[in-house]
């Protein structure tokens, strides 16, 4: 009899440790995130006529991190992006030059369209871009430097195909974004900044801007392909942003060439 108690004991000890390491783990919440580290360097065109009357070109270099976050299951999609730019531009006379530079960083949110069994993407939605800069001209004696400062709301929207070349997943991607409201700095025409910043005096400096007098866009051309285990992305860029706000005029023209890699992730919470 001993033996049947010890028996029915130990059944009764080890069936639920049994039937727990059977029960297969449960799994929630799979984020996937997209990441491009890139290089951008092409023309560059700019006219402030704050600093001058004159165009000025010549030469930007670009880094840009551009993130796509997404989760199992769900449409939308978060973009974050960071732009760093510099640029170096002369006058059409070469007796004229300019420094720039510029930081740009974006915040998205678009719904997501998967076609073709998930290898054609569309997104569709809009993204928030706050910017912060500077254009010094190095042969003013008083107005010797242009200070950026921005927030643009704009629809945006991207597409991305992705196929095989061989044993190797490869992907085309074309993004744009449009803005169509936003808030800049600008000193008033003929005003200085000496007059802004010590003495006080406001002259509508923060200008509140529309697609009409700020009319701007941001487009990238982009493909991706695999050599041995890196993803590599190569592409075109371009940037062209122009505005008309107290009396001044502004633009930037950027066409450049970008490459860089990307890497994909996948995160997982698992519940025992």
């Amino acid at each position: 009899m001993w033996i049947i108690r010890f028996f029915l004991f130990s059944t009764l000890i080890l069936l639920p440790l049994y039937a727990g390491a059977q029960r297969p783990d449960t799994l929630r919440n799979r984020k996937f995130i997209t990441n491009a580290q890139l290089v951008g360097v092409g023309y560059d065109d700019v006219l402030d006529t704050y600093l001058s009357q004159e165009k000025y070109t010549g030469l930007q270099l670009r880094y840009i991190s551009h993130t796509i976050r997404e989760h199992e299951g769900r449409h939308w999609s978060r973009l974050l992006m960071h732009q760093g730019s510099l640029s170096t531009v002369d006058s059409r006379s070469g007796d004229g030059h300019e420094l720039g530079g510029m930081y740009v960083f974006t915040y998205g949110l678009h719904y997501n369209w998967r076609f073709m069994a998930g290898r054609l993407c569309v997104r569709a939605g809009g993204q928030a871009d706050a910017n912060i800069g500077f254009l010094y001209n190095t042969r003013n004696s008083n107005n010797i430097a242009q200070f950026r400062l921005g927030l643009n709301i704009a629809p945006s929207a991207a597409v991305d195909y992705r196929f095989k070349i061989g044993r190797h997943l490869s992907a085309l991607h074309y993004d744009v974004s449009v803005p169509l409201v936003g808030v800049r700095f600008s000193p008033n025409y003929g005003q200085s900044y000496y007059e802004i910043f010590n003495r006080g005096n406001y002259d509508h400096n923060v200008v509140a801007t529309t697609i009409v007098c700020a009319p701007t866009l941001w487009q990238m051309l982009s493909f991706d392909f695999t050599l041995h285990t890196t993803t590599f992305r190569l592409g075109y860029l371009g940037d062209f942003q122009q505005a008309k706000v107290n009396h001044l005029k502004y633009h930037d023209y950027s066409n450049m060439f970008v490459i860089g890699i990307v890497r994909q992730f996948n995160l997982t919470k698992v519940i025992p």
